[in-house]
């Protein structure tokens, strides 16, 4: 629960800050974040890798009982992710305007893009830090550790916001450094906690530089790397359709709805980050039977939460939308009619993603890649550019039902396909 709560906070603060940008600095501010936004999200990447993946290593070796290798394992990927950061971080700031042209950004929207852009990159080592100790806050056992950081770094976004952007009049740079000060604050607190004595089952010491231990930890953590890469490359290219079908209008209300819908997503990348390091022990010690009750219950769960968004979100697409478009009466209708087809998809979009962090748990990175690749770099991908053709602009907001229809029928052939080896059912 409180890693659920953790990722829902998190998202409610990014949410925030598109919140303030879209009302008080504009509707093109609004959509150079979001053109820019997949670049940002695919260089802090490794954070997400290196924390579901070093998590899965690092609770199955705490599992077979080897507590100081798992400390060496968790104090090597702290140092690896400082280091991955600093480097992605550089690369990222030269890539900005390029990328952004490539999109399709010229005059206003591509200043911004590149503003907003270079100014977040300059936090990107202590961002990957703070996406690593989501998921290793929980290993530990201190789940309400992470959720406490979190709520200290979101609410701080929240307060530079208002600072920067209706104090100071910054504008678009001030929504940059709000989120720049706050992932800063976010990466630095783990850490400190982590270096000194404290009574978790983790702690920074020497750390073991085991190149098998990095690339098992890498292994573990593909599903989230080409998730993201996927998820880049997807949104590069809903973004595309989206100019080409109808402009700024579609990037906006594309934007409005990836805000929400992270919203929701978070209880599903909450449940299994909370659940991950759980299916890792067990399956380290060799626990099948309450490997199987963790199993069955989180399929049980994730189904209920499933049926209830679905249901909430049909309902409640226009009050949310009004937060962002409100000020503009035909983004506002565009947003509302695209959430209510794209909030079909969640009926089946938590079980595909728990399927994958499932295989993640029991380190297999391979099928968990494999799935998380499927669903949105392959599926979706063909759905973007297939359903337009045949719908039009609707069937752009179609495609990602399809695709987890597909990524389903998957999930279900690999979980018959493993069950054998991994007893989980």
């Amino acid at each position: 629960m409180p890693s659920m709560v953790m990722m829902v906070f998190t998202s409610i603060y990014g949410v925030v800050d598109g919140i303030f940008v879209s009302n008080f600095v504009g509707k093109t501010p609004f959509a150079a974040i979001n053109l820019i936004m997949p670049l940002l999200m695919f260089l802090g990447i490794v954070g997400f890798m290196f924390g579901s993946g070093g998590s899965a290593l690092i609770a199955k070796t705490i599992g077979e009982g080897n507590n100081e290798r798992a400390n060496r394992i968790f104090s090597m990927l702290v140092v690896v992710g400082i280091l991955s950061g600093i480097v992605l971080g550089v690369l990222g700031y030269l890539l900005v305007k390029p990328v952004a042209i490539m999109l399709g950004a010229t005059g206003k929207l591509l200043n911004d893009s590149v503003v907003y852009g270079q100014i977040v990159l300059v936090a990107l080592p202590f961002f990957t830090l703070q996406n690593m100790f989501q998921s290793l806050f929980v290993t530990a056992e201190r789940p309400k550790m992470g959720l406490l950081v979190t709520v200290i770094s979101g609410v701080l976004n929240i307060i530079l916001d208002i600072v920067f952007i209706l104090l100071f009049d910054w504008g678009l740079m001030g929504a940059a450094f709000a989120t720049v000060l706050s992932q800063v604050v976010g990466g630095v607190i783990p850490l400190f906690y982590f270096a000194f004595p404290n009574t978790s089952l983790l702690r920074i010491v020497k750390p073991l530089f085991d190149f098998k231990a990095l690339w098992q930890t890498t292994l573990n953590g593909m599903s989230e790397f080409f998730s993201t890469v996927s998820m880049t490359i997807v949104s590069a290219l809903y973004n595309y359709q989206l100019m080409k079908y109808i402009g700024e209008d579609g990037v906006a209300a594309y934007g409005v709805i990836m805000y929400i819908t992270f919203i929701f997503f978070t209880l599903f990348i909450g449940f299994s980050m909370g659940s991950a390091p759980i299916v890792s022990y067990n399956y380290g010690a060799r626990n099948d039977e309450e490997l199987k009750n963790v199993f069955l219950k989180s399929v049980h769960i994730i189904a209920l939460i499933s049926a209830g968004l679905v249901i909430v979100t049909q309902f409640l697409a226009r009050p949310l939308a009004l937060l962002f478009a409100g000020y503009d009466s035909d983004l506002l209708e565009l947003t509302v009619m695209a959430f209510r087809i794209y909030s079909i998809s969640f009926l089946l979009a938590g079980f595909n993603g728990y399927v994958s962090s499932f295989f993640t748990a029991l380190n297999n990175g391979v099928v968990s890649a494999v799935l998380a690749t499927a669903r949105t770099l392959v599926f979706e991908t063909i759905a973007v550019l297939v359903l337009p053709l045949v719908f039009g602009l609707d069937g752009i907001w179609f495609a990602v039902i399809l695709a987890e229809i597909m990524a389903l029928v998957l999930s279900l052939l690999m979980l018959r396909k493993y069950r054998v080896r991994y007893h989980y059912v």
